[in-house]
């Protein structure tokens, strides 16, 4: 069982910057492969950022590729989405999740964050 905890999120200007934390319980945190999704109102869930378990591959989303970076600290249980040049788009929940390979698809993971609102205004 892996619980996951995400904190980091507030409310922004355009153009600034947060960084999200994602912490981890359990042992085998770092044979997870990690990703973050995120949800706005009225929209469905769609993938932002994915991190194998050695950090050896990560991969975008094209809306926030070359403005998000995901990243992993296994010492710590934790993995971060470091977000830049934020833009009202990017308000959403953001979710960590955790599962048994790297993919895109939000069904291939098994455990799920409670989410965090980030919220970009203009």
């Amino acid at each position: 069982q892996v619980q996951l905890v995400e904190s980091g999120g507030g409310l922004v200007q355009a153009g600034a910057s947060l960084r999200l934390s994602c912490a981890a319980s359990g042992r085998t945190f770092s044979s997870f492969a990690m990703g973050w999704f995120r949800q706005a109102p009225g929209k469905e869930r769609e993938f932002v950022a994915g991190l194998s378990w050695s950090s050896s591959s990560t991969y975008y989303a094209d809306s926030v590729k070359g403005r998000f970076t995901i990243s992993r600290d296994n010492a710590e249980n934790t993995v971060y989405l470091q977000m830049n040049s934020l833009k009202p788009e990017d308000t959403a929940v953001y979710y960590c999740a955790a599962g048994s390979r790297s993919t895109t698809q939000g069904s291939v993971y098994r455990y799920w964050g409670q989410g965090t609102q980030v919220t970009v205004s203009s």
